[in-house]
């Protein structure tokens, strides 16, 4: 039989549609799965066998076309379509801020806080006390201002929509004076000339890329002139002959051109990392004590709550900002609010919050404490008994992540894993395809696992992965 009737005679058992249809009734799981994915798994697996035929007739077996056989390939499909996109992992890459993997963990009382006013009505928009509709910011707005010392604050859906929302309702129209040194650019090619570009807002670059001067802003200024902005560089620093501009010598250079003044603080921190041994960030109290009329600055990377773009400052310009029509398509919805004013709450005792908030947590752990989970770790994997698998503690460096402290090296342990016969890209893909997936990296032919960003209860979960794979080979 030549090649193009055996394919002829395959194509010929691939079963129909509506037969499929009908065989699922008698499956306890597929009668109950509704129709839409039930179709759409269906043709997958019928237009997989026929892809499977036209391409390598040699692989397929008249069995492959047995009712119980493709019944049970639709089922796996259904399984997949219907288990959700959206899914835990383990995040053993040592990046505490990963942006890939969702930037900062929330605390216990933001996750309980999110449950709560979840599912149940809440006073979202309604004044308790006058009884009538309120504002949704008032629900973290006093205590914005209480933890940073600003006269007013708002919060919207990130700090891209932030820096967006003040310019476009502060300098529409007008000149917006940056220095060409914090034209940054960040995640997802987001530039803050695009930004200035899409807010109306006409950019005036001074200085140059490592110094910029006081005397460059002063020239620069125009009867059409509506700010002086300043970006802060959190995901990259200038070193060497650099220069640039304090943002109370700019705030004192707006007053006395009376021209407001913005800072995009980016990674905002309420918090002196110096105290714990860390690089100094520049804190938002810091900023609003500068006299600036507005400062934003993110909620989930070094603030450690869900994502929002948090605007603080003065009374005039906050006002102004809330009146722009477009904040409306900006704004946060309750489960952001319960779960950043929780976050916020715990700032009030810095003690508290360095303990309670997952981000600081592991950005100020003691390499001393990450040896202690190590060893754990390595004691849990000794367990295994399988003389395949290589296990070693190495020092290493962690990175803050999420364009924050870009600068700083975290001394760290990380575990190296080995397995004879399996190559270490084989581990790491097995790895990432657990349940929950378990994202490590490859460093000098070893998997490797930074234990700063991985948690305590996660450790178990890390070595039945590595049972499960080492019973596979």
């Amino acid at each position: 039989m030549n090649l193009n009737n055996q394919k002829q005679n395959l194509l010929k058992m691939l079963p129909g549609v509506d037969h499929l249809l009908e065989l699922s009734k008698t499956n306890p799981v597929l009668k109950e799965t509704p129709r839409s994915l039930l179709l759409q798994s269906i043709r997958h697996v019928i237009d997989s066998l026929r892809k499977a035929v036209m391409d390598n007739t040699q692989d397929i077996k008249d069995e492959d076309f047995e009712d119980s056989i493709v019944l049970e390939k639709v089922k796996k499909h259904v399984d997949l379509a219907s288990a959700p996109k959206l899914k835990r992992t383990i995040n053993a890459t040592g990046v505490v801020i990963h942006t890939n993997l969702g930037r900062s963990l929330l605390p216990e009382e933001a996750i309980e806080n999110i449950s709560l006013i979840g599912s149940r009505y809440s006073n979202l928009e309604f004044d308790l006390s006058k009884g009538k509709r309120g504002s949704r910011y008032s629900a973290v707005k006093d205590i914005l201002c209480e933890i940073t010392g600003a006269d007013a604050a708002m919060v919207v859906n990130n700090n891209a929509g932030a820096v967006l929302l003040c310019l476009e309702s502060i300098a529409r129209g007008k000149k917006v004076i940056v220095s060409r040194g914090e034209l940054v650019e960040i995640g997802g090619s987001f530039r803050i000339p695009d930004v200035m570009a899409k807010s109306g807002g006409i950019m005036r670059e001074v200085g140059t890329t490592n110094r910029t001067h006081l005397r460059d802003y002063e020239d620069a200024i125009e009867n059409d002139t509506g700010l002086l902005l300043k970006v802060h560089k959190s995901n990259y620093s200038v070193v060497g002959f650099t220069s640039e501009v304090s943002l109370k010598e700019l705030t004192d250079l707006g007053k006395k051109y009376h021209i407001p003044v913005m800072e995009d603080l980016g990674s905002g921190t309420f918090i002196d990392f110096s105290k714990y041994g860390l690089v100094k960030e520049p804190r938002v109290q810091d900023s609003v004590a500068s006299g600036a009329d507005l400062i934003t600055f993110s909620g989930d990377k070094l603030l450690g709550g869900p994502q929002a773009g948090i605007i603080v400052g003065k009374k005039e310009a906050i006002t102004k900002i809330k009146q722009n029509p477009i904040t409306r398509a900006l704004r946060i919805d309750k489960l952001t609010l319960a779960a950043l004013e929780s976050t916020l709450n715990l700032y009030r005792d810095e003690e508290k919050a360095v303990k309670q908030i997952p981000t600081l947590r592991m950005l100020t752990l003691s390499v001393e404490q990450i040896k202690k989970t190590s060893s754990q770790l390595k004691k849990k994997l000794i367990q295994i008994k399988d003389t395949r698998l290589s296990i070693e503690m190495i020092n290493h460096t962690s990175r803050a992540g999420g364009g924050a402290l870009p600068l700083l090296d975290l001394p760290t342990v990380c575990i190296g894993i080995k397995i004879d016969g399996i190559s270490v890209n084989t581990i790491e893909s097995g790895m990432r395809s657990n349940s929950p997936p378990i994202i490590g990296r490859i460093e000098d032919d070893q998997y490797v696992m930074d234990m700063r960003t991985i948690q305590e209860e996660e450790l178990t979960i890390i070595k039945d992965a590595l049972m499960i794979m080492l019973k596979k080979v």
